[in-house]
């Protein structure tokens, strides 16, 4: 090799490893969260009695928020905020199984950051410190144990109203109180195994009290199971295993 090429191949590298790092940077901005589509996330994580923390949506889903998934075509449903409402306030509702994983989905990938649904177990956790105090449990299934804390008689509002109406939890998470009841990832087929979520018939919903409805359901009060009154409205909210 010709001694002024030798030379110049120690600067040539250096080159090529800035340019390399840059790329990779930009790659790992580009790969990052989008801020644009990540929802307000309560303050302070939840802790589970194992210890293990959870991150949860301050607000459930809106209907401004709902309908920029169903403007992307992620969403096969599109709601409208009755006149008296302002949609950036008012929860998204009437929403089956179905509806609420297109949103999962579709936020999990506009955003880059991983979102689920609660499962049950959480959803008591999130929601202990502002439920009203219950009557005894009526579940004997172990398996429903948890449920114990949701079997209340119609005690909070029916009516539909905008976010911030109710309580919030040391955490941050507000109108888990509310009349929203909350869909979850937790399945119910009526027996002691659960079954598959890709074939379960119906999942729980999170609310003052339990209730397991059909997974397609989007009027609570044409189906389902609960104990005390039915549901008055079936919503959303976001959670994440990790910060956002």
């Amino acid at each position: 090799m010709p001694a002024a090429t030798s030379r110049k191949m120690p600067i040539l590298i250096g080159v090529l490893a800035s340019v390399a790092a840059v790329v990779a940077g930009i790659t790992l901005f580009q790969r990052g969260p989008d801020a644009a589509f990540l929802p307000e996330m309560a303050a302070a994580a939840v802790v589970m009695p194992d210890g293990r923390a959870f991150y949860v949506q301050r607000h459930e889903v809106t209907i401004a928020e709902w309908n920029r998934c169903a403007a992307d075509g992620a969403c096969a449903l599109t709601l409208r905020a009755r006149p008296d409402q302002e949609a950036a306030r008012t929860p998204a509702t009437g929403l089956n199984y179905v509806d609420v994983q297109q949103y999962v989905g579709w936020i999990s990938k506009k955003s880059r950051h991983n979102f689920r649904l609660p499962t049950a177990e959480e959803w008591q956790a999130m929601a202990a410190p502002v439920l009203k105090e219950a009557p005894d449990p009526l579940f004997t299934d172990p398996s429903l144990t948890w449920a114990s804390s949701y079997l209340t008689e119609g005690l909070a509002p029916r009516a539909l109203k905008p976010q911030g109406s109710f309580l919030t939890s040391p955490e941050g998470v507000v109108d888990l109180d509310g009349s929203v009841w909350e869909w979850t990832m937790e399945c119910y087929d009526g027996t002691a195994n659960a079954a598959e979520l890709d074939r379960c018939p119906a999942f729980f919903v999170g609310g003052e009290h339990v209730a397991a409805m059909s997974y397609l359901i989007r009027d609570p009060a044409r189906g389902g199971c609960a104990v005390g009154t039915p549901p008055a409205h079936l919503g959303m909210r976001l959670v994440s295993d990790k910060p956002v």
